[in-house]
């Protein structure tokens, strides 16, 4: 087992100096623009094509094609950007998006029930994370470590149970330098498979109230790590004058394009003002915002 997590880590390295060099070469040669960002002086972004490639190569096969599915899916998205469709309100990425979401549940339902819905869900905030960089690996490393030190204090030292969250802490151990100095983004493959295979080592650890508990606390982690930058988006973007922590947790758990899909369904041209102090400090102003108004 223990050649074998030193293996998919090296890998997991290896491959993503190989991508990062490819797309920073195509991207500066103004070739697959989605693929290359503006952001600070020209990122690669995709890169977390090379740890989605590592976990579907070293996972379970049991689960490695429940990753595979939510990976293409979101390959696909990072490939074509934002590019409206005429036939629906929905931009064409954000429709392959929802088809890999499907996908998990469907293939996941055999090993996990109605929680490979919320398996599905985890994609929600380690997307919130990749705005940031090494928010999403420290979110990663630090959840697959936690699950381990579970694990630990379970008293249950059976190593196959270690082994996936081993791999996981492993692959993107070897992903991150690049992604903490800023030089790289995942794009929606690399935090979507990673997500997905995070909510499948908390469902096999602790079940539905496992996976609710962890997916909460993966959630709060990262409010935690990006709150600096959330107010000032908060603040900035969406006018929301001294925003709370519940705040950040809403927008962690509700943010961006999937949770502004299920507002604009829900809310439609509706604004829904919040005074309550309580509902303030629980976050109901970021809940509640309605950006279509």
């Amino acid at each position: 087992m223990l050649i074998e997590i030193l293996e998919a880590g090296i890998l997991s390295a290896v491959l993503t100096l190989i991508l990062y060099l490819i797309i920073r070469k195509i991207g500066k040669e103004g070739k697959f623009k989605n693929l290359y960002t503006s952001v600070r002086g020209g990122t690669p972004r995709a890169v977390g094509l090379a740890p989605f490639l590592v976990l579907i190569i070293f996972l379970n096969p049991d689960y490695s094609y429940i990753v595979a599915a939510m990976g293409i899916m979101a390959l696909l998205d990072d490939l074509i950007g934002r590019k409206n469709l005429k036939i629906i309100p929905v931009e064409l990425g954000h429709l392959f998006r929802g088809l890999g979401i499907l996908l998990v549940v469907i293939l996941g339902y055999p090993f996990f029930g109605p929680s490979s819905i919320l398996v599905a869900l985890m994609i929600q905030p380690l997307n919130i994370a990749d705005m940031q960089p090494g928010s999403a690996c420290s979110t990663i490393l630090s959840m697959s470590g936690f699950v381990i030190l579970l694990y630990l204090l379970s008293g249950n030292f059976n190593t196959s149970l270690y082994f996936i969250p081993l791999i996981i802490l492993a692959v993107c151990a070897g992903y991150a330098p690049l992604d903490y100095k800023g030089n790289i983004m995942m794009g929606e493959v690399g935090n979507h498979s990673f997500a997905v295979a995070l909510g499948i080592i908390f469902f096999l650890f602790g079940g539905f109230w496992g996976l609710i508990s962890l997916f909460l606390g993966t959630v709060f982690l990262i409010a935690f790590i990006r709150r600096k930058n959330l107010q000032i988006f908060l603040e900035t973007k969406l006018r929301i004058e001294n925003p709370t922590f519940g705040d950040y947790f809403m927008d962690v758990l509700t943010g961006g394009g999937l949770g502004d899909l299920f507002r604009k369904i829900i809310l439609k041209k509706r604004e829904i003002p919040v005074k309550n102090g309580i509902l303030i400090r629980l976050g109901f102003r970021r809940l509640l915002y309605n950006p279509f108004l």
